[in-house]
């Protein structure tokens, strides 16, 4: 009589557990993949928290951030591919913090590189001609002497090359380019696109009204 070898039966309970199992594990690891590249590479959510872009940014709101505009940068180098335009005056940017590169700063674009800039009593001049920005506010009449400080009085100064002058849109309560410099083109992040969430925590109630508005 033959020996007949009979192989054990296949325990399809356990095949089946570890076959879900690894759908899940690529599943999270896809997501955690798409995850990084969108926030790398094309989009990233900031949430504001000061007032110095107030009104046309609040304490509380969301945003959502265009980082391939003006150049993606490769992680871990200096590198950048390039760009599909340049920083325009009036754009709304988030930028790398330069006396600090490890805070994300948001303000207004007002001098482009070559520029000159000068304030005079609380009044912008770009290349001698006096800019108004419709977003800017002013909430204190006083006005200080540049040898006070230099919020009202500033300049004249001209802007590098490959360098930015930003402002807040509240302009007397905006720590920018007027006390600590120029934003090198290396410290951009992207544009501010639009708001998608606002949450008032002195009220406690979401501020349904400015959800959704592209920011100008």
């Amino acid at each position: 009589m033959e020996n007949v070898n009979y192989a054990p039966a296949l325990d399809h309970a356990k095949i089946e557990t570890k076959s879900k199992l690894r759908e899940y594990v690529e599943a999270i690891l896809w997501a955690i993949f798409l995850y990084l590249v969108i926030k790398t590479c094309l989009v990233q959510s900031f949430k504001i928290p000061s007032s110095s872009m107030e009104d046309t940014l609040l304490i509380g709101d969301h945003l959502m951030v265009n980082k391939f505009i003006f150049g993606i940068k490769i992680p871990f180098t200096d590198l950048r591919l390039p760009s599909v335009r340049e920083p325009e005056r009036g754009d709304v940017i988030v930028f790398k913090y330069p006396v600090d590169t490890s805070m994300d700063f948001i303000k207004r674009v007002i001098g482009l590189p070559g520029d000159e800039i000068k304030i005079i009593d609380k009044e912008v001049y770009i290349n001698g001609s006096i800019y108004k920005n419709p977003h800017e506010i002013h909430k204190d009449r006083q006005v200080f002497p540049a040898e006070s400080v230099a919020r009202d009085n500033f300049g004249p100064i001209r802007v590098p090359e490959d360098s930015y002058f930003v402002m807040g849109d509240n302009r007397d309560n905006s720590h920018d380019s007027r006390f600590w410099g120029f934003v090198p083109k290396k410290n951009l992040v992207g544009k501010a696109l639009i708001k998608y969430w606002s949450w008032d925590k002195n009220e406690w109630h979401v501020r349904w009204e400015r959800i959704g508005r592209v920011i100008e």
